[in-house]
């Protein structure tokens, strides 16, 4: 039997994806196929992640975080499930790294309760602004997907007001948001826990145009 630390070291050749200086990534190369790819913005403990993966084998998952314990912990779970369709990337989304993914090439981008950051003087540190819209633009897929979902009231309006304004993308939901999960909704630990606490989630949609 592999110690953990064997287990770790035999995940991350596997599933951790490697960054070549001036290099875009092949998808095709790293999968093995030429299905859809999602990627999902800080992935926590990888529960989104792995349950949409094992639902969706004809579509590769990206997930992305920067916390190591966090990484760790979806490595562990990706060697246990041997998903062949997911891949990890430890990066922060911004002009300099999302030079390694090729343009206009992403279906969907799933941001699962990204932190609220709720005092006022700390609202430049979500990571909802335009700048990082921008990005989000330029690797989707022309008619490509946003899902976002916040249990926090004014961090969805900030994020409704920021799209509504935008030409780039257009809102699936008449209102900017819905309080009514989608059949197949992959209900994280967090969420689970917020709820339990009296605060459901908003839901957001966006399609790139």
């Amino acid at each position: 039997m592999l110690t953990d630390k064997e287990v770790l070291e035999e995940s991350r050749k596997y599933f951790e994806l490697q960054f070549e200086e001036n290099e875009i990534l092949d998808f095709h190369k790293i999968f093995g196929n030429k299905n859809p790819v999602h990627i999902e913005i800080g992935s926590g403990r990888g529960e989104f992640l792995i349950k949409a993966a094992q639902q969706n084998p004809e579509i590769n998952f990206i997930g992305i975080d920067l916390k190591e314990k966090r990484i760790k912990t979806i490595f562990r779970k990706l060697y246990k499930e041997k998903l062949k369709n997911v891949r990890i990337a430890k990066i922060f989304l911004n002009e300099e790294s999302i030079k390694f993914l090729p343009p206009n090439s992403i279906e969907k981008i799933y941001l699962q309760h990204p932190d609220p950051w709720p005092k006022k003087r700390h609202f430049h540190r979500r990571v909802i602004q335009h700048s990082f819209i921008d990005i989000m633009h330029k690797i989707l897929k022309k008619g490509g997907i946003v899902e976002i979902a916040t249990d926090h009231e004014d961090y969805a309006f900030w994020i409704v007001e920021h799209f509504i304004i935008r030409k780039d993308f257009f809102s699936i939901y008449k209102k900017g948001f819905t309080k009514e999960s989608e059949k197949g909704h992959i209900e994280t630990y967090f969420e689970k826990k917020k709820r339990e606490e009296g605060f459901d989630p908003y839901f957001m949609k966006y399609r790139s145009i």
